[in-house]
């Protein structure tokens, strides 16, 4: 309403219609009026730029032509005026996979379709609010003319400069950094293809390619089915420093060829493995025993001081690492197999926001971008004056950021670094494995440093045996509340349908509580076999894809043979309460626990009676031993016994010698077996058991501890039948009284 008085007012005052000034009108306002003074103002442009308007039509299609389109170009009244070509241009690299920027593939990483909206909205900002354009013209308008001049014409400037909305205080954020099309479709779609996975060589080679002088290396281990994630022999691979014996005298570091490299255990999503921080806390102890069991001959000896045990979910201990990486500077380099969590962690322990630091006198200074010259600069001083439509010789400016000679190195492994800022953009997090395709190099504390994320090594093959629809419920996204279910002789676990853990007969009963995001299912073995090999008609789903069953084989048969007694027993082994020894009681707790590569674990639970666990296996082939005989003495010989001196005493004769043979199976105490099947048996472990029942069993509140049982109604049928007999008896005996 104010806008439209305004406009009254402004003819009004200015005479528009009578006069004929140089000043233009809007477009918006008379686009018939100011056509022909646009066409002569773009026809002079031109000439004074030698480039033809024909050429940008050109050009202009064969960026946005169809497949089908004619090959003549179609003149209409509206393509006199060009569209404006791009005023930014794309990464070098997906900021989400790291993979280099390409409009020539579409199904390959990093490819960008110039036709989606967000890149058209990146490449070409929208234009201001149009409203606010329009309050600008009239704006511009008041301040050529006389406010006492318009005031004496009946023009009310106070109510006409009122009627103005003032200028935004806040300005437009810059569009975002759009995403490639395959990382776009992964985080709104949740699917996609991945990677082929790099081998170990090709991230040795890449870490050497370093151009700083200290480097650290994080290797990241999953704590859904640790330490199946670990890389054996890493440090020797990687050629880097050994492993910190434990040996006083052993060294912290040391130099190969002017670089120093070290290595740091990650364990992440420690969320999984208990519901507080300080029961993971109590857990350390446990983590480093299990990985030094994995690490094999070397991990007898050796600290893992190195070893850090965090939860980006919930940061733990994810500030205590960002600290470390802050003081190390240099290079951190995130390696491990694929979907461990690196990506994750990577955004979580990145130093943001410290670009204001002094770098270290001590850090050698690496240049980021190629050196300019004073003949570049010049260029690109003039390059930025000139107009975003016209470019010269009629080429329009590719879409994609040019990376610089000096800085292109097509042998090369590792990428250019990209420009630091304060709060950059941080790599995508999803469940689809391989989803960083190129390492992602982000500098930190104004060249003090920086991280990289690079491809994750090939994990394992388990969800190629998956149908395609449950591949993202094999991943463990929060902490698992188990079922506890038995194990009778007779009977089997099924996890997923397509993996079989069975008992060894003789067996005893055993509890299983299966920490997995896929079902587990309780049946007879036969029906597990037949449900497993799906050749079964029992309605239980089994996720693997059609044919698996062919391929399963047989995992290993794993011994429950760690004595879990003392964490099971409760209140007779502990020492407040009856406080007796695990030697003094008549049975054994044991455990394992079976690690899905992947997937989780399944802990498994026996009680056995301690003279049958320790009870001898009888021997097959044994020769009997026969005792040696006394040898009777001559009539002669039992005189010179009597003549010898009878204070002395004789020496026993001596027990003959038994062969002692070294210790066999046989001597091993009765451990329970079960035996594991998968598909081509593969992806199956077992390591020390963590006692996960007891840490994540559910809660017995203060209120379901109070509260009255349930009545039991077994034999109600039964008394409520005997009562109406004996009503039904007296009611018959009442009248014949």
């Amino acid at each position: 309403m104010h806008r439209v008085l305004s406009s009254r007012w402004l003819n009004s005052a200015l005479n528009i219609a009578e006069h004929s000034r140089g000043v233009e009108l809007p477009l918006f306002l008379c686009p018939t009026a100011t056509l022909v003074s646009r066409r002569q103002r773009l026809g002079a442009v031109a000439s004074s730029s030698h480039v033809q308007p024909p050429s940008w039509r050109i050009q202009r299609r064969c960026l946005h032509a169809e497949a089908d389109a004619p090959a003549e170009p179609i003149i209409s009244a509206d393509r006199s005026v060009p569209e404006p070509f791009s005023t930014q241009k794309l990464p070098r690299q997906c900021r989400g996979c790291g993979a280099l920027s390409q409009t020539s593939f579409p199904n390959q990483p990093g490819y960008y379709d110039l036709g989606r909206k967000a890149v058209r909205n990146y490449l070409r900002p929208p234009a201001a609010d149009r409203s606010r354009h329009e309050d600008k013209i009239y704006e511009d308008a008041l301040k050529h003319f006389d406010h006492k001049e318009l005031e004496a014409k009946g023009v009310d400037v106070e109510a006409l400069m009122s009627s103005i909305v003032p200028p935004e205080t806040v300005q437009r954020p810059p569009p975002k950094v759009p995403l490639c099309d395959r990382c776009h479709i992964l985080m709104h779609n949740h699917s996609g293809e991945s990677i082929y996975h790099p081998s170990i060589d090709s991230i040795r080679d890449t870490i050497l390619e370093s151009p700083y002088k200290y480097n650290h290396i994080y290797h990241v281990l999953d704590a859904a089915d640790f330490p199946m994630s670990l890389l054996p022999r890493i440090h020797e691979i990687l050629n880097m420093a050994p492993i910190r014996t434990k040996n006083r005298r052993s060294r912290a570091g040391k130099y190969y060829g002017n670089q120093k490299t070290e290595l740091s255990f990650v364990i992440t999503r420690c969320d999984l493995l208990a519901p507080t921080k300080a029961q993971v806390d109590s857990l350390f102890p446990y983590l480093q025993e299990v990985l030094r069991d994995a690490l094999g001959r070397t991990g007898r000896h050796v600290r893992l001081g190195n070893l850090i045990a965090v939860s980006s979910k919930r940061s733990w201990w994810t500030k205590e690492l960002k600290e470390d990486i802050w003081k190390r500077a240099g290079a951190g380099w995130m390696v491990g197999k694929a979907n461990v969590g690196k990506s994750q962690l990577f955004e979580a322990v990145f130093p943001k926001g410290r670009m204001e630091s002094t770098p270290s006198k001590h850090q050698i200074t690496v240049d980021m971008h190629a050196k300019t010259t004073s003949n570049q600069e010049t260029a690109g001083a003039e390059k930025s004056e000139t107009q975003p439509e016209l470019i010269e010789d009629g080429k329009a400016a590719p879409e994609i950021e040019e990376i610089e000679e000096e800085e292109l190195d097509e042998y090369a492994l590792l990428p250019p670094a990209p420009k630091e800022t304060n709060y950059p953009e941080m790599p995508l997090v999803s469940d689809l494995p391989g989803t960083t395709a190129s390492p992602i190099r982000i500098p930190f504390g104004n060249g003090r440093g920086e991280l990289i994320d690079l491809p994750g090594l090939e994990r394992t093959g388990l969800e190629q045996h998956v149908k395609a629809e449950h591949r993202l419920s094999l991943i463990m996204h929060s902490r698992i509340v188990p079922e506890q279910m038995t194990l009778t002789p007779g009977r089997s676990l099924l996890v997923g349908g397509f993996i079989r853990i069975t008992p060894r007969e003789p067996a005893p009963i055993m509890l299983t509580y299966a920490f997995t995001p896929i079902q587990a299912h309780v049946t007879r073995t036969d029906k597990a076999i037949g449900i497993q090999d799906q050749t079964g008609e029992v309605n239980i789903e089994n996720i693997a894809v059609p044919g698996t069953g062919e391929k399963t084989k047989l995992a290993g048969s794993f011994q429950l043979k760690w004595d879990v007694t003392k964490q099971r027993t409760g209140p007779l082994t502990r020492k407040d309460s009856i406080g007796l020894k695990v030697e003094q009681l008549p049975y054994r707790v044991l455990s394992t626990d079976i690690l899905i590569e992947g997937v989780g674990w399944v802990e498994i639970t026996a009680q056995m009676r301690t003279k049958d666990l320790f009870e001898r296996k009888p021997r097959l082939n044994t020769e009997a031993v026969e005792e040696p005989q006394q040898k009777e003495l001559t009539a002669l010989e039992r005189l010179e016994a009597l003549a010898e001196d009878p204070k002395k005493k004789r020496a026993p004769p001596a027990p003959a010698r038994v062969p002692v043979s070294e210790k066999t199976e046989d001597d091993e105490p009765n451990w329970p077996i079960v035996d594991v099947y998968s598909p081509e048996g593969k992806f199956i472990s077992c390591r020390k058991p963590m006692n996960g029942w007891v840490l994540n069993k559910p809660k017995v509140s203060a209120a379901s501890r109070k509260s009255r049982p349930r009545k039991s109604m077994k034999g109600m049928k039964k008394l409520e039948k005997k009562r109406r007999r004996e009503r039904e008896t007296a009611s018959a005996a009442d009248p014949a009284s």
